[in-house]
């Protein structure tokens, strides 16, 4: 187990903290929605920026595995998850972008599967990047709830993102058939 890989599965144990911080909130009795959703908006911010020094560390000091390579995915996949999950559920993120934004995720991740079994690799893309960083604009935003519409405008700017960020994918592999 190296730094990169525990800093995955540290995003990955976030991933349900943050989901009961967002829909369970009667468990922690009087304590006001406000700072349930700022504890879950900075693990979330937490979580984010771990996903970006795991990927650093494991290239800068040749530490990726396989381990990582099935670990960082799942873990990012499910972060959004939780949070977008949640969103909905609170009702501050519209369902059918959060259905766009997590259906694009799994179909990628079914390709990059695909793609794999070939012995191929297409490799992720600047915007691509930016795709993620829309994302997790938008669920900072729609988490600590100041300013619902920029939330809003975010989300819908990670959607247009996703879906094209998708396409582009999609046209890599489709270059390499």
């Amino acid at each position: 187990m190296n730094l990169p890989n525990s800093l995955a599965l540290a995003r990955i144990a976030a991933a349900p903290l943050i989901f009961l911080l967002l829909v369970n909130r009667d468990i922690f009795g009087a304590t006001h929605a406000t700072w349930l959703d700022y504890f879950a908006g900075l693990l979330f911010v937490f979580a984010a920026i771990t996903d970006f020094f795991d990927g650093m560390i494991a290239r800068l000091f040749n530490q990726a595995t396989k381990l990582g390579s099935i670990l960082d995915p799942l873990a990012d996949k499910l972060l959004m998850l939780s949070a977008f999950l949640g969103l909905t559920i609170l009702g501050r993120a519209n369902a059918w972008a959060v259905f766009i934004i997590l259906g694009r995720e799994f179909f990628i991740t079914g390709l990059r599967v695909v793609i794999a079994a070939e012995g191929k690799t297409v490799s992720a893309s600047l915007l691509g990047k930016w795709k993620t960083g829309a994302q997790i604009g938008a669920c900072i935003a729609l988490i600590v709830n100041w300013f619902a519409y920029v939330g809003d405008i975010l989300l819908w700017i990670a959607v247009a993102m996703t879906l094209w960020s998708g396409i582009e994918y999609v046209i890599g592999y489709a270059k390499q058939q």
